[in-house]
Order: C-alpha cells, then sequence, then structure tokens
C-alpha cells in the first residue's frame, strides 16, 4: 500500500535534516522527515538522567557565519552564552579569553618543553596567521542564507568587498591540506610537545582545520537548555510551518526508478524529491537503481564503490559523572570547556601503532595485555571535559554537577572487545581508569563523590545514530575523502548521481561539523526550492 506522495522526503532528523526539511516546508513544499529513533537531533541533542542534563553528542557550538543566519531566516530566537574554553596540562591551567591568550599558551608550552621555544613561537606564528583567515572565512554571513536580489546592502557592501579576500584566504587552506601531524613535524622535533599538540585531534586532521581551534575557542557558544535546544528549536519551527515526522521508523530500502522509499514495516512513501541526510554507506547499500537510465546506474555504481571501500572518521569514548560536589568547585578550576591532559609525555604510538599491533595479533581476548595498553592510553591521553551546568546553572540538582568526560577512541577496539566478550568489563575497566587518573590529578574531589556514572563507546553512537563504524565527523582522514571537502565547492556537495535525490550532513562534505551539516542542509533545500 502507498501513501500519498510528499513533494519532498528527508531522510535522518539530524541538525542538516532539520534545516532541510525546515527550509523546504518554510517555502510551503510538503515534506515527511523520517526519524529512525523517537526524538531527532542525532548527535545535536542533549538528554537528562538522574535530574543531570547531558549533551550525547557535540558540547558547544560554533556560529561560523551559519548557525545564527540560519535561525534568524527561519524566525526562531535561541537563547544562548558564551561558552569559554580551558587548557590544562598537569598542574598548569590556562582560561582562553581573547587573542591574547596566544601568549599564555606559549609560556605553559615553554615551562614544560625547556629547549623548544624557537620551535613553539612559529607554531604561534602560524597559528596567528591561521586566526586571521578564519576571520576572513566567517567575517561575514553565509551568503546561502541571505536574500541577494533584495538584500543589496550586503551584497553591495559586504558580499562583494570580502570576496577577492575569501578567494586569497582559500588558497592559503589548500596549501595547508595536510595531516597537522606532518605539518607539524616538520617544525616540531620534540615528540612529546607535538603529542600534547595534535593528540585531541582526528587522526591526519587537515592542518589548517585543527591550527583553528585556537580561533574557534573564542566563538563557542552555548543554548540554554543545552546544545540539544538548537535541534529542538527548529524541529519546533518545522512543524509550526507545518511539517510532518515519522519517528522510530527506518528506511531499508530506495527504488527512484518509482520514487519510493520503504521502511521496515515494508510501508512505502512516494517522493518528487528526496534528502537523505543520513548515513551515506546505508543510502548506497539499500538503493535499487533499476529502472533509471544505464549513465545513471554506471555513475551511481562508481561513487557507490567509492563510498563503501572507505571508513568513517574516529569516534569517541564518554564518560558522565553525576557528582555529589556543588559546581563552584569545578569553576575554580576551570571554565565549562576544558581541554586536559595529565602528563606531558604524549601518547606517542600508544594510540594508533600499539593499539594496531595488538588488534592484528588477536590480543582483544587477551586482557592482561589489553588491560596495560588501556593504563597506559588514559594515563597519557588529552580529555575533552564538558561541564554543562557552569554555562547554565539549570543542568544539574542544586549542589551537584554533571561532568561529560570524552577522549578519542576507535572503533575497531570496541568492535573486537565486544565479539571477544568482554565489551561492559572492559567499560567498566576504562571508566575506573579515568576516574582514578582524574582524581589523582586535576580533581582530587572526585574521589567517594560520584553518583552515577555510565559511557557511551563507538559502537553506542554506530547504534544509535546509524553512524559506519560509530563516526561523530564523517570520513577518516588517514585516506583520501570520497566526498568534496573544499569550501568553494560546498554547493557540489549535496549532489548524488540519481536526479531528484540530493544529500546533506556530516557525510556530505569534509571536514564535517554542525555549520557545515546545517550549510549542507539548506543547499540541499535550496537545489530543490530554487530559493
Amino acid at each position: 500500500m502507498t501513501e500519498k506522495r510528499y513533494h519532498t522526503i528527508v531522510v535522518g532528523g539530524g541538525i542538516a535534516g532539520l534545516t532541510a526539511a525546515a527550509f523546504l516546508a518554510k517555502g510551503g513544499s510538503s515534506v515527511l522527515l523520517v526519524e529512525k529513533n523517537a526524538e531527532c537531533g542525532g548527535l545535536v541533542n542533549s538528554f537528562t538522567v538522574d535530574g543531570f542534563r547531558f549533551e550525547a553528542g557535540v558540547r558547544a557550538l560554533l556560529n561560523a557565519g551559519i548557525i545564527f543566519p540560519m535561525l534568524q531566516q527561519l524566525g526562531i530566537e535561541l537563547n544562548v552564552v558564551k561558552s569559554p574554553v580551558s587548557i590544562g596540562l598537569e598542574k598548569e591551567i590556562m582560561h582562553v579569553k581573547d587573542i591574547s591568550s596566544l601568549e599564555d599558551y606559549r609560556r605553559l608550552l615553554e615551562g614544560f618543553y625547556p629547549g623548544s621555544e624557537a620551535e613553539i613561537s612559529e607554531m604561534i606564528r602560524i597559528i596567528r596567521k591561521v586566526m586571521k583567515d578564519m576571520d576572513v572565512l566567517y567575517g561575514i554571513e553565509n551568503p546561502n542564507f541571505k536574500d541577494l536580489r533584495h538584500d543589496r546592502d550586503f551584497l553591495f557592501k559586504q558580499l562583494l568587498p570580502w570576496l577577492p579576500r575569501f578567494l586569497f584566504t582559500i588558497g592559503r587552506i589548500n596549501r595547508m591540506n595536510m595531516p597537522v601531524e606532518s605539518y607539524l613535524g616538520k617544525l616540531i622535533k620534540n615528540r612529546s610537545l607535538l603529542d600534547i599538540i595534535t593528540q585531541h585531534f582526528f587522526k591526519n586532521t587537515p592542518s589548517f582545520f585543527a591550527l583553528s581551534y585556537f580561533s574557534l575557542y573564542l566563538d563557542y557558544f552555548y543554548p540554554l537548555g543545552g546544545v540539544g535546544r538548537l535541534a529542538g528549536s527548529v524541529e519546533e519551527r518545522y512543524l509550526e510551518l507545518g511539517g510532518m515526522i515519522r519517528r522510530e521508523t527506518v528506511i531499508t530500502r530506495v527504488i527512484p526508478g518509482e520514487h519510493i522509499v520503504t521502511d521496515q514495516n515494508n510501508e512505502n512513501y512516494q517522493y518528487d524529491n528526496l534528502i537523505w541526510a543520513a548515513d551515506l554507506k546505508t543510502f548506497y547499500r539499500i538503493t535499487d537503481t533499476r529502472g533509471l537510465s544505464k549513465r545513471v546506474c554506471m555513475k551511481f555504481e562508481k561513487q557507490k564503490n567509492r563510498l563503501l571501500e572507505k571508513r568513517g572518521g574516529d569516534s569517541v569514548y564518554t564518560l558522565y559523572l553525576g557528582v555529589d560536589e556543588p559546581r563552584e568547585k569545578f569553576g575554580e578550576i576551570s571554565h565549562g570547556h576544558f581541554f586536559y591532559t595529565p602528563s606531558r609525555q604524549g601518547l606517542g604510538e600508544t594510540h594508533w601503532s600499539e593499539l594496531n599491533s595488538l588488534l592484528a595479533e588477536g590480543s582483544a581476548g587477551n586482557k592482561s595485555r589489553m588491560l596495560a595498553w588501556l593504563d597506559k592510553f588514559i594515563s597519557l591521553n588529552t580529555f575533552e571535559i564538558s561541564i554543562p551546568s557552569l554555562r547554565d546553572p539549570g543542568m544539574a540538582p542544586e549542589g551537584k554537577t554533571g561532568l561529560i568526560i570524552s577522549i578519542l577512541a576507535g572503533y575497531d577496539l570496541f568492535r573486537v572487545i565486544d565479539e571477544a566478550g568482554w565489551y561492559k568489563e572492559f567499560i567498566t575497566e576504562t571508566e575506573n581508569r579515568i576516574i582514578r587518573v582524574l582524581t589523582s590529578s586535576v580533581y582530587p574531589m572526585l574521589k567517594d563523590k560520584i553518583i552515577s556514572r555510565f559511557s557511551f563507546t563507538p559502537l553506542s553512537y554506530e547504534r544509535r545514530v546509524g553512524s559506519s563504524e560509530g563516526a561523530i565527523t564523517g570520513w577518516a582522514f588517514t585516506e583520501p575523502v570520497p566526498v568534496i571537502n573544499k569550501i568553494q565547492l560546498s554547493n557540489r556537495a549535496v549532489l548524488t548521481p540519481i536526479p531528484s535525490i540530493y544529500q546533506a550532513g556530516q557525510w556530505t562534505y569534509s571536514p564535517a561539523g554542525v555549520p557545515m551539516s546545517i550549510l549542507t542542509g539548506k543547499l540541499a533545500a535550496k537545489k530543490i526550492s530554487g530559493a
């Protein structure tokens, strides 16, 4: 049985799918949004456990000339606060206030790595240049969210003067499109120093993207009520505009020759246009190209083979803690967004070479060897710590504090541990080690004050979001990415080989992130509506 036909069906209710659906509904189209979970938002989602409000994915947001213009165009008001960042190494902690904080960062590194002062100064000089380029890159509101035909002031006073500087900056960005480890490795000879700078980035993160982070720290903001309020506000607006949502619905087949998608209950939905804003590998696996032209089928198969041989990017392991201590105690140490490394030694080969060797040897079932590796991995790592109630006091019960503690983690590690039969035990061992390391270093108040704890692993993200390899940022940087990765070409990132089917979200452009997911959602809607 076939249901009514929709002008557009959007598959995937993350921030990209919500953006695309909202803009199409705003234009008067009949839109159906299909989401596999009970709630929308994907990795832009907040949830409550035992009175503590936590983030499921993204910890803070960056406007990038995209988020605020999107909200303005959709008529959405979102209450936000600044989300300042702190950086800590062993017992030294600095707070990022403005560009002058770069000097604090320089002094912090020089204190730990005497003899590397010249290398550190040169790196700081490069970061300053990248920050200037970022000022250009995000110097105006993204023109895709402006009505250029009617907003002549923006067109002539902002966009046209900005374009030459933008094109010049793009050239510099493209010249830095090499792994940050290799780029800085030519400059920094002290391996521990190199690790401390690079180990909280995904492996082979492009240099410009990595070295722009200090600039991003200055612009982070946080919605009151949690990051999920961004997705929630777009969802509310979409429903106000007459949009429809099918929740807990998994699309299992796409038949573009008949303009039909089918769900897990074998129910069919007809569409004129389709936007796939979910896992891109899944789309290519479940699409039946019968009835399409030979030329389209050939292009589709070529792209399918290209994508399916690639891997999703790294994931994270996240520990959630409820602590019977007031937020003020944590506020005396850091801001609510805190990058902390307990040892100046750095990970070295612990994360990649040593782990890969263990997995290749089939050591996942050897608990003593894996736990010895885990000891080293946790004690030398860099933690991203989010404390929601330091930005919004209502995010935790009175007198208590919720902590979100993340480290980069490989999907394969947790997959093979699961196959070896001790997944839950490994999670408990990981939690214990993280708590022990943080209690003995930056958070002595954790001792005997933890009242609740639970974890998300890369397998959790895969199961919840449907993301290949549990990836949280799209494609891995360890090999050539199979999608558009030049910002000047982002308009083409939403195209698929099949007419009337478009793509949006973290899988369609690399490096991915919330602003680019929103942008691709808007661009996909624009391709369909022409406005």
